[in-house]
């Protein structure tokens, strides 16, 4: 099955994607994913002022700089895995070098 890991983290501190591919931890974190064969995907997002939310009301369209909520953290990016279970998810969650320095959610996803 496959988990969706929601990084959310303060972008205050927010390392550069360079520093964190170099980080050893993050290294060593993904090769332990591949090693398992889980990793199926993920992707840093910029900062959440860079973007918008869009709302549709009633046929009108609300559109707004910034995240949704303003808050210190924000989702900084995800990971997509294929593990046998929650619990096997939720392991290597914990051993991400993120779930120290914010907050990582796991998620199922919905089957296709």
């Amino acid at each position: 099955m496959e988990y969706a890991l929601v990084i959310y983290h303060d972008e205050a501190g927010e390392l550069s994607p360079a520093e964190i591919d170099d980080h050893p931890r993050h290294r060593a974190w993904l090769d332990e994913v591949r090693r398992r064969g889980a990793f199926a995907g993920g992707q840093r997002l910029r900062p959440g002022r860079a973007g918008r939310t869009v709302r549709s009301r009633a046929g009108a369209t609300l559109v707004s700089d910034g995240p949704f909520v303003e808050a210190r953290e924000q989702v900084g990016g995800f990971v997509l895995l294929r593990c046998a279970d929650l619990d096997e998810a939720t392991e290597l969650a914990a051993l991400h070098p993120f779930a120290e320095l914010g907050v990582i959610e796991v998620r199922p996803v919905w089957s296709r």
